[in-house]
C-alpha cells in the first residue's frame, strides 16, 4: 500500500513538472509575440525610425569641438529611389520644409531629427564610442540626404592650447552627407541606424595664416556591413599613432589611456598595420591582417621597443 502511494505521489509531481514546463514554454511564447507585437505596434503606418550615431576618425589634437545645431534628412517616399539620382542634391539641400518648393511631387520630404543640440567634444568618441544623435520617427522611404548645421562655437586644442575653429568663407553653415538609399541598416522591421564618422584629418584643415578651418568630412557605415581591427598597444609613453592601410583604404587609430585601439567601418580586405612611435620607440608594421565583415579582427598585444 505505500509503495503504492509513493509511486503515486512521484506521478503525480512528474505531471506537475510536465505542467509547469508547458506554462513556461506557452508563457515565453506569448512574451516573444507580445514583444514582436509591442515592436510593430509602437511604429504608427508609413512611418520608420532613424538612430543616428556620431563616432570619430582620430586626429592629431588634443581636443576637437564642433557645435551641431540641428540635423534633417531628406526622405525619398517614391516605390524606386532611382528615378531620382539625378537630382541636383545639393540644391536640394539648401531647402527645409515638409516638401521641396516646386517639387511637391517628387515624394521628397524633409523631416528634423531630435537631437541635443550643443557643442560635441568629437575626440571622445573614438575605438569603438559613439554617441546617439537622434531616434526620431521619418517617413519611410530611401534616406537620401543628412543635412547637419553647424554654430559658431567651434575650436580645437593641441599641446593644450585652445584655436578657433573657423569655417570656411562664403560656405553655407551645414554639411550635407549624400546617400543612395541604401546604406542604413535594418537592425528590426522599420527600424534604422546608421554611423557617421567624422574624420579628423580630412575635416581640419591649418592654412597658411596658421589658422584652423573646419572643412567637415564624414564617412558612413553599418556595423552589419563592415569589418573591424582591434587590439593593445604599450608603453603610454611610445604615444603610439596606428595607420591602416591597403591598396585602396586607410583609417587612423589613436590609443586610449589603456593601449587599446578599435578601428571601424572597414570594407572586406588584407590590410597592413603602420605603428608610428615616439620617445626613442621603434616603428612596426604588421601585413597580412584579413578583414571580413561582420567580424572583428584581433591583432592582439603588441608591445614597442626602444
Amino acid at each position: 500500500m505505500a509503495e503504492c502511494y509513493a509511486k503515486q505521489i512521484q506521478a503525480n509531481m512528474k505531471t506537475k513538472q510536465i505542467i509547469l514546463a508547458m506554462l513556461m514554454i506557452v508563457s515565453s511564447a506569448l512574451l516573444f509575440t507580445s514583444c514582436k507585437k509591442s515592436d510593430s505596434a509602437q511604429m504608427p503606418n508609413g512611418k520608420q525610425e532613424l538612430s543616428l550615431y556620431l563616432t570619430d576618425g582620430p586626429g592629431f589634437f588634443d581636443q576637437v569641438l564642433v557645435d551641431i545645431k540641428s540635423i534633417q534628412v531628406l526622405v525619398d517616399t517614391t516605390k524606386d529611389t532611382r528615378k531620382n539620382d539625378t537630382c541636383n542634391w545639393d540644391r536640394l539641400g539648401a531647402y527645409i520644409g515638409s516638401t521641396l518648393g516646386n517639387r511637391k511631387d517628387s515624394g521628397l520630404v524633409w523631416t528634423s531629427l531630435t537631437i541635443n543640440p550643443g557643442v560635441y567634444d568629437i575626440l571622445k568618441l573614438r575605438n569603438g564610442v559613439d554617441t546617439l544623435l537622434a531616434a526620431t520617427q521619418i517617413p519611410k522611404g530611401a534616406i537620401r540626404l543628412i543635412r547637419i548645421e553647424i554654430g559658431t562655437r567651434n575650436s580645437v586644442v593641441k599641446d593644450s592650447v585652445s584655436y578657433p575653429l573657423y569655417w570656411p568663407t562664403n560656405a553655407p553653415n551645414y554639411i550635407l552627407v549624400k546617400l543612395k538609399g541604401h546604406e542604413t541598416e535594418e537592425y528590426l522591421p522599420n527600424r534604422l541606424r546608421l554611423w557617421l564618422d567624422f574624420d579628423v584629418n580630412r575635416s581640419i584643415i591649418q592654412e597658411r595664416d596658421n589658422k584652423f578651418y573646419l572643412r567637415p568630412f564624414f564617412n558612413f557605415f553599418v556595423e552589419k556591413r563592415t569589418a573591424s581591427v582591434s587590439g593593445k598597444v604599450a608603453p603610454k609613453d611610445a604615444q603610439a599613432v596606428l595607420t591602416l592601410y591597403n591598396g585602396t583604404d586607410t583609417a587612423y587609430a589613436l590609443p586610449n589611456r589603456e593601449g587599446e585601439f578599435k578601428i571601424r567601418g572597414l570594407k572586406d580586405g588584407t590590410y597592413s598595420l603602420y605603428i608610428n612611435a615616439s620617445n626613442g620607440y621603434q616603428d612596426t608594421t604588421y601585413n597580412n591582417i584579413v578583414v571580413a565583415a561582420p567580424k572583428n579582427t584581433s591583432v592582439g598585444f603588441i608591445q614597442l621597443h626602444k
